[in-house]
């Protein structure tokens, strides 16, 4: 059997309103990108890129997007990123343009860099601070960035104490 190549671009959505990132949903994105690489690459860049393309992470908080395409078609549609101007979602025109910030093979590469990312621009913002309370906090955000054993034991707990919540749900559903 072969494998299936993919391609993660993780990409960093700037816009000049923050609070207007929370208006983004994936279904946008998506359609913008597609909509784009048409407009620019004709009929052939559009089928090529619509295959397989999907958005796998959308954070609007912090404007990032995990988008997963054939390996074949990266460079594609990395070329007509640069020319999303805006992405309509809920009958508004968001003003944006898309950083490219890394390409990776697994979205699990990806999800390592952008922890180092964010680490990075922490570090960046810590000497910008005006009080030593600030600092205090941007201290604390970076040492939640680090993963930790602990952490990733905290965190399947749970998601078991989840599993159970189903399973009662579902058991209370076949009594009733």
């Amino acid at each position: 059997m072969v494998r299936v190549k993919s391609r993660y671009l993780l990409l960093e959505v700037n816009v000049t309103d923050r609070s207007r990132l929370l208006l983004l949903d994936d279904r946008a994105v998506f359609r913008a990108v597609k909509a784009t690489v048409a407009r620019i690459h004709g009929d052939y860049g559009a089928a090529l890129c619509s295959i397989r393309m999907s958005v796998k992470y959308l954070n609007a908080l912090t404007g990032i997007v995990f988008l997963r395409f054939p390996k074949m078609c990266y460079k594609l549609l990395w070329s007509a990123l640069p020319f999303i101007t805006c992405i309509e979602t809920q009958g508004q025109n968001i003003p944006c343009f898309l950083n490219c910030v890394h390409v990776g093979g697994t979205i699990r590469t990806c999800q390592k860099f952008l922890i180092r990312y964010h680490t990075q621009q922490l570090h960046r913002i810590l000497p910008t601070c005006k009080d030593e309370e600030e600092k205090q906090e941007v201290r604390e955000a970076l040492l939640n960035c680090s993963v930790t054993r602990q952490n990733k034991e905290a965190s399947e707990v749970e998601f078991d104490s989840e599993e159970d919540e189903e399973e009662s749900f579902s058991e209370e559903d076949e009594e009733e």
